[in-house]
């Protein structure tokens, strides 16, 4: 994804960040050829080796940010980059963007998350169901946890609750992930282009000299 001829102004620290940004995905996105040889994968391997879905281009690649998004919110640890592999194929998302993103969530960073989902889906549904006059408490031990031990239906309750938080971080992702790389995607690709026609105007000019 990193353009080795792409080399911004010095003092351009934007371009020179999503530079770096490249080279660190390039070395951490799986390649076809580790693809092929996964052991788990090996099968269908074919199926992900098709080359409409490695291009890197303003459809594909915003595609898989969101995908990998969705699914790294979705879907437990170890599982994630499978999911996303799977639905980049009807929606031809970029395989090795969807497949780095779902590391969003991970052994280190889970916990973080976690806390957070809780959060969110105990705030958003004591909103929503406090029109009816009842809480999220009250409607989980209503529908699920009628002649069960207390503490399972503490667990079931809980549970829940951050699925339903982790949902709305994934699709809130998944929408930030897709508009924010669209527009750095073009801009990308607009500061390339600067820099070839910079370079050729200096060469242009030395030539001329």
């Amino acid at each position: 994804m990193a353009d080795p001829d792409f080399n911004p102004p010095p003092k351009d620290w934007g371009a020179r960040t999503i530079k770096r940004f490249g080279a660190w995905l390039d070395k951490k996105m799986p390649t076809r050829a580790s693809m092929a040889k996964n052991r788990y994968l090996k099968p269908i391997a074919h199926r992900f080796l098709r080359s409409d879905l490695w291009h890197f281009n303003r459809r594909s690649v915003p595609r898989g940010v969101a995908l990998g998004m969705l699914a790294g919110f979705l879907i437990p640890l170890g599982g994630q980059t499978f999911v996303a592999l799977f639905l980049a194929l009807p929606i031809r998302a970029n395989v090795p963007i969807a497949a780095v993103t779902t590391f969003i969530t991970n052994p280190f960073t889970y916990p973080f998350w976690i806390a957070v989902a809780y959060q969110i889906g105990k705030q958003i549904l004591q909103i929503e169901q406090g029109s009816s006059g009842q809480t999220v408490h009250e409607v989980v031990d209503t529908q699920f946890l009628s002649q069960v031990a207390q503490w399972l239906g503490w667990f079931g309750r809980e549970a829940a609750v951050t699925f339903f938080g982790f949902a709305v971080l994934g699709v809130v992702f998944a929408a930030l992930g897709y508009v924010i790389s669209s527009f750095g995607w073009r801009w990308w690709i607009g500061r390339k282009r600067q820099s070839v026609l910079a370079r050729r105007r200096a060469e242009q000019l030395s030539d001329g000299q």
